[in-house]
């Protein structure tokens, strides 16, 4: 009788709330906090007392303490309601059955009641919760209905670990379902032997066990994925390393070495607009590297390919190249060796050939001089650390930097070359810079046809042989010292060619001469004009 009563009041105050604020609209906070301001009646106490002893199996009696009566009357509340939404046909009586199927909007707020969970009615054998798209974690609070005969969470959003020790309280669980949820995969060992008693269409896309279908599929596509990403990634490591290794951090890359795709790529394609020179066999290229650097790329197109041998000895030639270091020459930063290709990089250098500066600048004699003494500057340095190495003195492949410092930019491996040929070309290029003449494009006998016009004309017309501009008393004796300096280097008859070092203190005098006669307080000098060649001997 006492049950009775607390039964009907129960769902008389929870009826009124949902009046006043309709249940399809509350939230579980605003229920919960109209359940706080409820206080139990004055006979509240009694009636629970009364309860225990007619059915001391009610989860409220066990342990009873007085504080919990506020707990306990929220939970009769919420129970009552419960069982009539839950379409039970006697709640006074009993409460066989939460049904809360296909409910969502009020089912998130009946688990969130963990006061009712709690005290979970045992008359409760069956908990629908189906059909609800509820989120989150497994709905632990249901364990406390330890009696129930059936569980349904079926079709909902559940996820994370399924507390499976905890299925040990189910003792008279017959039926579960925990189909179409994402629980995690947790395969069902031997030893898990409640589960057993339950079929796969418990289980139905729950996650809880592996579909075995699923699982076929994802074997035969890692079994067949993973060879092909493998072997894609080879290839892609293999295109990086060889092809494109600029693509690569700089301490893996191999120090020196371009390939044909690099070169490619920092001339957009080898195009006619990065095209700067071309001859027979020989293209040069201006092309930008990925880093920014600048380049400037000499190529050695063969339309049969080039033999392993050749090939073999351009790599070692352009081993030594690398490693030259000296302000006039230009740095070589490496090469492209290809069957079909052979390059040397070097650096880019953003001025003119001297041929050029001459033809186009006419510059004055005093600047003319101290290019060639930094010319000579570079030969003693080649000559003494690197013996073997020849290079090219023509006018049009010394190139001059901002700076109008000049820049010995062609190459060779000669072994022990000669260094009277050396010498000789030298006297060449002197000679062009004091007479302003090219013995390539003047002259039908090339260098030595403008050799022997220069020696027919001096020293007794030497004044043909320089321009009428620079026709200045000191000029011309610089010049023509100059000139008789240029002609004992190409003179190869006999033992009479100079020294580098001997070439470059003579050069020393003229510039040192040069910049005395320009001093506003020089003083006339005379002597004899060969002078400056009196430490010259014969070797």
């Amino acid at each position: 009788m006492a049950s009775s009563s607390i039964s009907a009041l129960s769902l008389l105050i929870f009826t009124l709330l949902s009046l006043s604020s309709p249940l399809r609209t509350l939230s579980a906070a605003s229920v919960i906090e109209d359940l706080n301001n409820l206080q139990p009646p004055p006979d509240f106490n009694t009636t629970i007392s009364n309860n225990c002893k007619t059915n001391p199996s009610l989860k409220y009696c066990i342990n009873f303490n007085p504080l919990n009566l506020p707990e306990i009357f929220k939970f009769t509340i919420v129970a009552s309601h419960l069982c009539n939404e839950s379409k039970n046909p006697n709640c006074v009586v009993s409460f066989p059955a939460i049904n809360l199927r296909n409910r969502p909007k009020i089912a998130p707020l009946y688990l969130s009641f963990d006061f009712f969970w709690k005290y979970c009615p045992l008359t409760v054998s069956s908990i629908d919760l189906s059909n609800n798209s509820l989120k989150g974690n497994f709905p632990s609070d249901v364990f406390y209905c330890s009696q129930i005969q059936s569980l349904d969470l079926s079709q909902n959003h559940f996820s994370g670990e399924i507390p499976m020790q905890n299925f040990s309280v189910f003792t008279n669980l017959t039926f579960l379902n925990l189909s179409y949820n994402s629980f995690s995969e947790s395969e069902i060992s031997d030893s898990d032997e409640f589960f057993k008693q339950f079929n796969a269409s418990s289980f139905i896309q729950s996650g809880v066990i592996p579909d075995k279908k699923k699982f076929k599929i994802k074997a035969i596509l890692f079994l067949t994925g993973f060879p092909v990403c493998v072997f894609l990634l080879v290839i892609f490591l293999w295109w990086i390393c060889f092809t494109r290794p600029d693509f690569l951090p700089k301490f893996l890359r191999k120090k020196h070495k371009f390939t044909p795709s690099i070169l490619k790529a920092a001339t957009n394609g080898f195009s006619k607009k990065n095209l700067v020179a071309k001859s027979k066999g020989v293209r040069i290229y201006r092309g930008v590297l990925r880093d920014g650097t600048k380049i400037r790329i000499e190529t050695y197109f063969d339309n049969n390919k080039f033999s392993r041998e050749k090939r073999k000895d351009f790599v070692e030639e352009c081993k030594v190249l690398v490693q030259l270091c000296h302000k006039n020459l230009v740095q070589v930063l490496g090469w492209c060796d290809n069957r079909r290709l052979r390059a040397v990089v070097t650096e880019w250098i953003e001025g003119e050939s001297v041929e050029m500066w001459i033809s186009r600048f006419d510059p004055p004699w005093k600047h003319r001089v101290k290019v060639l003494m930094r010319v000579v500057e570079g030969m003693m340095y080649l000559q003494e650390e690197w013996p073997g190495v020849g290079y090219d003195l023509k006018s049009s492949s010394i190139l001059l930097a901002e700076n109008r410092e000049p820049l010995i930019s062609r190459f060779r491996v000669e072994g022990q070359s000669s260094c009277n040929k050396k010498v000789y070309k030298f006297g060449v290029l002197l000679l062009e810079m004091v007479t302003n003449r090219s013995p390539g494009e003047e002259f039908e006998r090339g260098e030595a046809g403008f050799i022997e016009w220069v020696r027919m004309h001096f020293p007794k017309n030497v004044c043909s042989l320089i321009d009428e501009k620079k026709r200045t008393e000191h000029t011309l004796d610089q010049a023509t010292r100059a000139i008789e300096l240029g002609l004992m280097c190409t003179d190869m008859s006999r033992a009479m060619q100079p020294r580098l070092d001997q070439i470059f203190e003579n050069l020393t005098a003229i510039y040192n001469s040069i910049l005395a006669s320009a001093s506003p307080n020089r003083k006339r000098v005379h002597g004899d004009r060969a002078t400056g060649h009196r430490h010259i001997q014969s070797r």
